[in-house]
């Protein structure tokens, strides 16, 4: 059987009285199978098939894993997407990917309704304890998770991209496991783990890199809805987390929250995950100072189910990179003319192993773009050093070019985050008439500095190349952000930082 259910139920037929979900409801796995087995009945009894696509629009909340892992013991494909996702949004997805049916959380039930209706789509609302308002009466009895072929598409996740319509990433039964199994190791799970997060569990890290590994290691799920640090502190004390999974915006908003917990207070915990965009090294040193445990970063992407690269617990952790490959997975460096970069070289990341993409849904022309011979063309820049330690300098398209010179906006980035004033800050390439593209930063101040655009100008030569350092500011309360809390450069307005600049 290739199943990730299969290996959710595994643990509650061995272990039914182990804790699957902690907070903020308590159920165990065998509390868990039952909960899915509820939901694969309804979908058996509604008369659907195997394969099948079902849309699941819902939070991290204890009702999600319930009918996710309920959807896929029935067979179906399932499709998450982002709970604030507008109804034009999901008509998209509901029309490219030919689901049938919308499964959605109460809160957000309205402009799912309003696409599905003009579709003639069924809708089933989701409320607490997995209640579906508008499945069958009477479920079917599934008592086995439906038994996948390694290559089967099981889930349907739509790339936002930058450019274009969004593409659906299909990934396969195989891809789910085998990402599951590649973190177990690096990560030295045990059932014993107890894994706190705030992640959107319909994100590919949330969902298949935390949520899956965990749970199909017999470990536990804490959850925090929606993304509060105080509350994420808290949890770390009071559930005694052993792990915590994060991207760089919740563990600054930690750093900055204030609490009066020291390391002795959370030493049950042994490791942080960070993914989802580049973790300045600022932010990893001065997490252990105050916590006392590593942040360990990794690198993935949803057409590789969040999974290529970690910093594995058991090796030597090196700042700055986000870890050789996991097992199983191969990397390669590229220059432009396709051939491998040299150490230390920087080019495109390629990436090629059991947790990439099948390819895109009903878009034959983007998957040959995406994949040359089974290897994933990422459009990522980095490097790799003598020991396969990956260290991602950029996306392509966010790499600046001012006057000839190459600037990789995370260079800069890091620099600027050691500012004692910087709470926040996303650099990108304006317009510039002269050197073709002038440095922006956008910042985020601490409460009550008085930053300003020389100031930091001053103090950045003492550390970055005269044409990397930033010329053009803008101070704002907050970054532009998506559902996991990543920054979000491409909502960032150019035309008004030029015009600011004017």
């Amino acid at each position: 059987m290739v199943n990730i259910t299969g290996r959710v139920w595994e643990i509650a037929r061995s272990s039914p009285e182990q804790v699957a979900l902690r907070s903020p409801r308590e159920v165990t796995y065998g509390q868990l199978r039952t909960a899915n087995r509820r939901v694969a009945g309804a979908i058996e009894a509604s008369g659907r098939r195997p394969h099948g696509r079902v849309l699941l629009i819902a939070p991290s909340v204890p009702e999600f894993p319930e009918v996710y892992y309920g959807l896929h013991a029935a067979g179906c494909t399932v499709v998450t997407m982002n709970t604030m996702s507008t109804a034009h949004e999901i008509g998209y997805v509901l029309d490219d990917s030919g689901a049938d049916l919308v499964i959605v959380w109460r809160e957000h039930a309205q402009a799912a309704s309003n696409a599905a209706r003009e579709r003639d789509v069924e809708v089933w609302v989701l409320s607490e304890n997995a209640e579906l308002a508008g499945a069958p009466a009477v479920p079917g009895e599934v008592t086995e998770a439906f038994d996948h072929d390694p290559e089967d598409t099981v889930v349907i996740l739509y790339t936002s991209g930058t450019t274009g319509r969004p593409k659906g990433a299909e990934l396969t039964a195989a891809n789910l496991v085998d990402t599951a199994d590649s973190f177990r190791p690096v990560l030295n799970l045990t059932r014993e783990d107890r894994l706190g997060t705030a992640l959107p569990l319909f994100h590919v890290f949330g969902q298949a890199a935390c949520m899956n590994t965990f749970l199909a290691q017999g470990a536990s799920l804490s959850l925090v809805h929606p993304f509060d640090p105080d509350a994420l502190l808290r949890l770390m004390r009071d559930e005694r987390l052993t792990a915590l999974a994060g991207v760089p915006t919740m563990w600054n908003a930690m750093l900055h929250a204030p609490t009066e917990l020291a390391p002795g207070d959370v030493a049950s915990m042994r490791v942080a995950l960070s993914g989802g965009a580049s973790l300045p090294a600022e932010v990893i040193e001065r997490f252990a100072d105050r916590f006392g445990c590593a942040i360990l970063e990794g690198y993935g992407l949803t057409e590789s189910t969040g999974a290529a690269t970690f910093n594995d617990i058991n090796r030597e952790q090196r700042a700055g990179t986000v870890g050789p490959a996991l097992p199983g997975t191969s990397l390669q460096v590229r220059r432009p003319d396709g051939t491998l970069a040299d150490e230390g070289e920087v080019g495109e990341v390629f990436l090629s192993g059991p947790t990439v993409m099948k390819g895109y849904w009903n878009n034959p022309e983007a998957t040959a773009a995406a994949l040359d011979d089974g290897w994933l063309r990422t459009g990522d820049l980095g490097s790799l050093d003598a020991d396969g330690y990956l260290r991602i300098v950029d996306r392509s398209k966010d790499l600046i070019i001012r006057g000839g010179y190459n600037v990789y906006p995370r260079e800069v980035e890091e620099v600027l985050y050691r500012h004692p004033d910087i709470v926040e800050v996303a650099v990108v390439g304006v317009p510039d008439d002269y050197y073709g593209e002038e440095v922006a930063a956008v910042v985020v101040g601490s409460p009550g500095s008085a930053l300003d655009g020389e100031q930091i100008t001053r103090w950045a030569k003492d550390y970055l190349s005269s044409y990397k350092v930033p010329r053009v500011f803008s101070f704002v309360d907050q970054l532009p952000k998506g559902a996991t809390g990543k920054i979000l450069k491409r909502s960032i307005d150019r035309e008004a930082l030029v015009a600011g600049r004017e």
